[in-house]
């Protein structure tokens, strides 16, 4: 079979901080040190090899033409790296990486539009960039305008857009360029649940009719339903590559950091210009339940340690629970409570708390995919399986059955009875 993607011995080097840029002139470098002293002399006592870090780490695989490839590992793994440089936007530092055919890319919100242009102007725009001819812009317009859904705001400059317009767009003239390859970095999380129905139909629609696509994603039921093949990146280097079965099933059972708690890193999240990380998650059993371990009897509470790095934003906690195969049990959000819905907060950090009743949760292993939201629309931070908890069987209490109840959650469900009328009695109708 051929390949539509061979990636040979991929590296990718960054440098850390600011550093000497070519044609850079003396006196410029002066000024500098004169204007930073104490940044010139921490560079100075900091090793060269300090400043580097590798984003990506001797990569090599191949993806053949037909094959719908989805992409995991947690924040940092080298992801969107990858896809940057097999859609040559940055070129990497070793190794090199063969593309067969015309690729489309979505990798970031509004990437390839101008703000100041309108929506129709950035169709044709955006299209161009990515190797339409105009006669076949013309004769798709319709079609990308409709699935957008921002009819309305056609001739309105993109700069008034928000983040869900924006990539609604921008995903609607990249699924409809006659790509043989399409890249999706994970920008669908921006738009609403209904479109992202529609783009992974439409992502659907092209796998089968033969074209490559490469899908990064934290969705991984969707990841599960679209794909046929897995790739699961750890820190830069390949970890797994075959069946998305196989590379899913490592990836939920490997990427979880821990039970019952897990403290993240100041180096581990954003830089300071977010809103908001995260810094602490936890699973345990309420305080009055008096038991250490989670049975299915067991009422539980799941808290997120939020550092807040810029006051007054609206901030919010999403949590998704999942089950061994990755499916989700429940998710809820810390805004569905009224009185934390729209809350602001001030600089420092803040503690979310929900409660979980029982019984609800059948026996099994569980883990926690947690995201921070903004003004309850736009996702600021996405951990998945950022923690894995065990929910022990209890005891059912019901002579004579010995059988373990089957399913997801096993809810408290009443039952009555009553005397029945016999069947095929006299009833009186009115």
């Amino acid at each position: 079979m051929t390949y539509a993607i061979k990636v040979e011995g991929v590296s990718k080097e960054y440098r850390i901080g600011a550093q000497h840029r070519p044609g850079e002139l003396l006196m410029d470098q002066l000024g500098g040190a004169l204007r930073h002293p104490l940044q010139t002399l921490r560079r100075a006592f900091v090793r060269d090899d300090d400043q580097r870090f590798w984003a990506l780490k001797d990569l090599d695989f191949e993806v053949q033409q037909g094959d719908v490839l989805g992409v995991v590992g947690r924040n940092g793994a080298g992801k969107s790296t990858l896809l940057k440089i097999l859609s040559r936007i940055t070129d990497p530092t070793q190794g090199r990486a063969l593309v067969r055919g015309r690729m489309a890319s979505l990798l970031e919100v509004g990437t390839g539009f101008h703000p100041e242009l309108s929506g129709r102007e950035n169709i044709f725009l955006n299209a161009t960039i990515l190797g339409m001819r105009r006669r076949e812009i013309e004769r798709k317009f319709d079609e990308i305008v409709a699935f957008s859904g921002v009819e309305r705001f056609l001739d309105t400059p993109v700069k008034h857009y928000s983040s869900g317009m924006y990539v609604r767009l921008s995903f609607a003239v990249a699924a409809h360029v006659d790509a043989d390859i399409l890249l999706v970095d994970e920008v669908l999380a921006v738009g609403d649940t209904q479109f992202q129905k529609r783009c992974l139909g439409k992502m659907g629609e092209v796998a089968k009719g033969g074209r490559t696509v490469l899908f990064v994603s934290h969705n991984l039921t969707a990841l599960r339903n679209l794909c046929t093949q897995g790739l699961y990146l750890e820190d830069g280097r390949l970890s797994l590559h075959g069946p998305v079965s196989d590379v899913l099933g490592k990836y939920t059972s490997h990427g979880t950091r821990t039970r019952g708690a897990v403290d993240l890193a100041p180096s581990s999240v954003p830089a300071a210009t977010s809103l908001a990380v995260i810094r602490r998650a936890s699973v345990q059993p309420q305080a009055d339940a008096e038991v250490a371990r989670i049975s299915t009897g067991t009422p539980f509470e799941i808290g997120v340690t939020v550092e807040v790095l810029q006051p007054g934003a609206d901030i919010g906690v999403f949590l998704t629970c999942r089950n061994e195969q990755g499916d989700a049990v429940f998710s809820t959000g810390s805004f569905f409570e009224a009185s934390l819905n729209g809350l602001r907060l001030a600089s420092g950090l803040h503690q979310f708390r929900c409660d979980v009743p029982a019984p609800l949760l059948n026996d099994g292993e569980y883990t926690l995919d947690v995201f921070l939201v903004h003004d309850r629309k736009n996702v600021l931070v996405t951990e998945t399986s950022l923690l894995s908890f065990r929910v022990e069987a209890g005891a059912l209490n019901v002579d004579g059955w010995h059988w373990r109840p089957v399913g997801v959650i096993r809810p408290d469900i009443h039952w009555q009875h009553a005397q029945a009328i016999p069947i095929g009695a006299n009833r009186c109708e009115v």
